[in-house]
């Protein structure tokens, strides 16, 4: 038996709120959470997972899709509260979310502050604090396009360049499910590039989006936005 079961994690963003959904993968012998949350959120994913009779301490692997920090954030702490979770990521990835290269956000971010207008001054440095503010943890285990890994009856990583360069998503061929990370988002009933604003390369992006979509899953699930059936 395996199942996928996602989880729903609010919170206030200014004064709007917000929800990301990371996802656990669950068979007899794994299971794996899929993306996990930003820094500090370590409590609210345990709770979220207590919500779904699931238990962080049964976990065995945490498969990244990206470096980003609402995806990492929460990595440092979990790691360090169940130190036998084997963190996964692609190797494009990895040495970002190891901290053997700088982050390509912060750079990103760093590069856009002189520009920003004097009233978005405040916000952009924020920003660039809490990215530098986000724990490495080594990776262990790199995967790459095409690779093969035997949760829930056989997952396929499928690269999805653009919103990072190393950007994975992760097919559940059982369950005709595509987990897409930032590849897609799910907004007003469409899916749709993540943030285009922060998007590294947007050609890039709009290829793996289409590739998504003509995958043949049935759902796609967004980490923002949720399920999206065909």
């Amino acid at each position: 038996m395996s199942e996928i079961i996602v989880l729903d994690i609010s919170f206030q963003f200014g004064e709007a709120t917000d929800v990301i959904h990371p996802v656990v993968l669950k068979d007899e012998r794994s299971m794996v959470l899929v993306d996990c949350a930003y820094t500090g959120f370590l409590p609210a994913l345990e709770q979220a997972m207590t919500e779904k009779n699931l238990r962080c301490e049964d976990l065995t692997h945490v498969f990244v899709t990206h470096q980003d920090h609402d995806h990492v954030g929460a990595l440092a702490a979990l790691k360090q509260a169940y130190k036998h979770v084997q963190i996964v990521a692609s190797k494009t990835e990895s040495p970002y979310i190891s901290g053997q290269k700088k982050s390509l956000r912060l750079q990103q971010a760093e590069a856009m502050q002189p520009r920003l207008p004097p009233e978005r001054q405040a916000f952009g440095l924020a920003f660039c604090n809490i990215l530098k503010n986000v724990r490495p943890v080594n990776v262990d285990a790199e995967v790459d396009d095409g690779d093969e890994l035997d949760w829930c009856g056989g997952c396929t990583v499928v690269a999805t360049p653009g919103h990072t360069p190393g950007h994975v998503s992760l097919f559940v061929g059982r369950h005709e499910t595509m987990l897409a990370g930032d590849a897609a988002v799910l907004e007003n009933g469409r899916l749709v590039l993540a943030n285009p604003r922060f998007t590294l390369d947007h050609e890039q992006a709009e290829r793996s989006l289409a590739k998504l979509q003509n995958y043949g899953a049935k759902t796609i699930l967004c980490y923002h936005g949720g399920a999206y059936d065909f």
